[in-house]
């Protein structure tokens, strides 16, 4: 009768390697969001500061510049003013490091109300 412990012998390592493809993944997935948060953040604050520069006035260039030197690589800013807010929209795409994007885009939103005396321009998507 053969021994219990031959029988058994392998059986971790046949576990680990069906068991190690499912902890990369999850792995993966939790660094993607991980990525994600971070750009939706980095798009908020963009976009904050976005909207308090155009709810001064500034011009549609200067605002533009604010947003390209907070929002992170790929950023697309939408700029407009209505209803006495200024409000602007930044969106990113997410990268995993250099090489891989994730197909998921972020967006960040934020309106500030227009100081006294600013001129209500409409602005169009920026870039």
């Amino acid at each position: 009768m053969p021994c219990r412990r031959a029988v058994d012998r392998g059986t971790v390592t046949a576990e680990t390697a069906v068991a190690l493809p499912s902890l990369v993944l999850v792995l993966g997935v939790g660094l993607a969001a991980v990525q994600a948060v971070t750009v939706q953040l980095a798009c908020v604050d963009a976009a904050r500061i976005g909207a308090r520069a155009l709810a001064r006035g500034e011009s549609e260039d200067a605002v533009a510049a604010v947003i390209a030197s907070v929002a992170p690589d790929g950023a697309d800013a939408e700029l407009s003013q209505d209803g006495g807010f200024a409000r602007v929209a930044v969106s990113a795409p997410v990268r995993l490091g250099s090489e891989v994007t994730v197909p998921i885009r972020v967006v960040g939103e934020a309106a500030t109300p227009r100081e006294p005396g600013s001129s209500p321009r409409q602005h169009g998507p920026r870039g």
